[in-house]
Order: structure tokens, then C-alpha cells, then sequence
């Protein structure tokens, strides 16, 4: 599903307009990277966390020229889904 489809199907489930639709979602986007520049976590109910964690500095080899380089560190963002969405994906994706 693409962010187009996305919206409309979020539009007809809400019964609000397409217009107003792409502004609760930019809104929402928006908060959640004020609240991940200020170091917090995004928590939402019955889905997941959304959390910064840091990547710490490591050195990795390039498989074709052998070479040793050093990587920094960095910030990235890891999304932890609750255990219930987490065992329907596992039930689903065990066939």
C-alpha cells in the first residue's frame, strides 16, 4: 500500500475529507519527529514503540579490496511491535 492508497482507505474509514486526512497524518508525522529530535520514544497502544538507539562506532572490512574502514557512530530509528502484532506476523508468516 502506497502513501496514496493509504490515505484514501484512512479517508473513507474516518469518514473525513482527503484533505483533512493528509493533515492529521502530516500532523501526526510531524510530532513524532519533534518528539525523536528531542530523544524520546513514540509509544502507541496495541501497536508498538518507535525509540532512537544509538549505533556505536565499528570498523568493517570491504570484501573486494580487503580494506578496514572505520564506521561512526550513529543515530537509527528501531520500531518494536507489541507481542500480540508480533505473534499474528509469526502465525502469518509460518506457513
Amino acid at each position: 500500500m502506497n502513501n496514496k492508497e493509504f490515505l484514501q482507505q484512512l479517508s473513507k474509514d474516518t469518514n473525513t475529507s482527503l484533505e483533512n486526512t493528509k493533515k492529521l497524518v502530516n500532523s501526526i508525522i510531524d510530532e513524532m519527529g519533534i518528539a525523536f529530535e528531542e530523544g524520546e520514544n513514540v509509544l502507541f497502544n496495541d501497536f508498538g514503540t518507535f525509540e532512537i538507539k544509538k549505533r556505536m562506532e565499528r570498523i568493517v572490512v570491504n570484501p573486494s579490496t580487503q580494506q578496514r574502514m572505520l564506521v561512526p557512530p550513529k543515530l537509527v530509528l528501531n520500531f518494536k511491535p507489541v507481542s500480540s502484532l508480533r505473534d499474528k506476523f509469526k502465525k502469518k508468516g509460518g506457513n
